[in-house]
């Protein structure tokens, strides 16, 4: 390998495990080629600033920004109230409450923090008081929290849309029955669970209840429609959609219900630009690696390896999945994403398979490893909330982990949960 090649790969990976913030070890590696191959060092300002220059990554900061303002208006509460009406009588009803809430809430924010932080926030304690273990139920709204990037708005897939250069209302679409199926996966392991240490079932609500938490939550039920609707009515576009569903969390939160005071507004904005700011970053700085891995031609050695190596296309698929998932145990999913998706476009294009199907498959593992210890982001969110240790919440997500691969290799096996409703 070329010193170029070295620095990227092992320097990279050292840096990563001596515990180097992402962002910072890919700048560093990026400015050490530059360095030693004599590269002009303007390649460096010119990728990060080209590298934040598509309009749809503004749908960040404003999903980030929806799901602070809903937090901090209330409007995730009254959904949770909603969803507490609709399952709690189910078994194991809190944890379907957990998993129904997050799929809301995913419908609006686009984030798998932003989700299990909501989320979390008012269902662990509430678990822990009916006689679940703090760690199941932290690890519930862990992985409840990381259904955000499959339903739409998704964070994580608009960010593959740019890179793949694919229609993101598409890949919305895209993602939808995979999300379902994982929280229909998830449900299935909180009936396991209640059944096997005999949860008591909570009472139906009476109609007085549903429709009251209806009335309530009315204004929070909304904001997935509006979104939704208006992108798939051609009202506005997913970037714009993150505009408005923000301007209204703020109008309702303020006004409204009136539980968002003015001098809430800049910790909420701070919180939101600190998490934009961890996600931009990546981005921004991951456009100087991309460049140097194109130079290198590894994506293209890598396909031509493949090819050679791999017949069958279901073959490269789980060789994809497996080294797929490894990274992303160890590695934060957005830089992931960047670093990898040109090479894996490629792959994708070698063997002829269809890129909407082949994002919803990226981005579904991209989820797992939001939840996969021992660096799933939202592992972190979740002990953070609940001020469990990591290694108790690692312990108890493994049975959700084990149902998320299986949707994982239906999804990839099976193009039409991915492509049924593109069509």
């Amino acid at each position: 390998m070329s010193t170029t090649a070295w620095i990227l790969s092992v320097g990279f990976a050292c840096l990563v495990m001596l515990g180097v913030p992402f962002v910072f070890s890919i700048g560093l590696v990026v400015t050490a080629v530059l360095v030693v191959a004599d590269v002009p060092f303007m390649l460096l300002p010119q990728t990060v600033v080209a590298g934040t220059q598509s309009f749809s990554l503004l749908g960040i900061p404003f999903f980030m920004l929806a799901g602070e303002l809903m937090s901090a208006g209330g409007l995730s509460r009254r959904l949770i109230a909603v969803a507490d009406v609709c399952v709690r009588h189910l078994l194991g009803g809190l944890g379907h409450v957990t998993i129904f809430a997050a799929c809301i809430f995913a419908a609006i924010s686009g984030s798998a923090p932003a989700t299990t932080a909501a989320i979390g926030g008012a269902m662990i304690p509430a678990m822990g008081e009916r006689g679940y273990s703090r760690p199941y139920a932290t690890s519930l709204a862990v992985s409840a929290g990381v259904l955000a990037p499959l339903i739409p708005p998704s964070i994580a897939f608009i960010i593959w849309g740019v890179i793949a250069e694919q229609s993101i209302a598409s890949l919305f679409l895209a993602g939808i029955i995979p999300g379902l199926l994982m929280a229909v996966g998830l449900s299935a392991i909180v009936i396991w669970r209640a059944h096997r240490d005999k949860v008591p079932r909570l009472p139906r609500a009476s109609a007085a209840e549903v429709a009251g938490a209806l009335r309530k939550g009315v204004w929070a039920l909304l904001a997935p429609i509006i979104v939704l609707g208006g992108i798939y009515g051609g009202i506005f576009t997913p970037t714009e959609a993150a505009a408005v569903v923000c301007l209204y969390s703020l109008i309702v939160g303020l006004f409204i219900e009136k539980e968002l005071r003015l001098s809430q507004l800049p910790a909420v904005l701070l919180k939101a630009m600190k998490i934009s700011s961890v996600v931009m970053g990546i981005v921004a700085v991951s456009g100087g690696m991309g460049v140097l891995i194109a130079q290198e031609q590894f994506a293209t050695r890598f396909a031509e390896f493949l090819d050679h190596s791999i017949q069958q296309q279901w073959i490269m698929l789980l060789t994809l999945n497996l080294g797929f998932f490894l990274l992303a145990a160890v590695m934060d999913e957005i830089a992931l994403m960047l670093i990898f998706g040109p090479m894996l476009i490629a792959i994708g294009h070698q063997f002829g398979i269809d890129p909407i199907h082949f994002g919803a498959m990226i981005v579904t593992n991209v989820a797992i490893g939001m939840a996969t210890p021992p660096v799933g982001y939202c592992l972190f969110v979740g002990a953070a909330v609940s001020g469990e240790r990591l290694t108790s919440i690692a312990k108890a997500i493994w049975p959700q982990i084990v149902v998320m691969v299986l949707v994982l290799m239906l999804v990839t096996y099976v193009p039409a949960f991915s492509l049924y409703l593109v069509r």
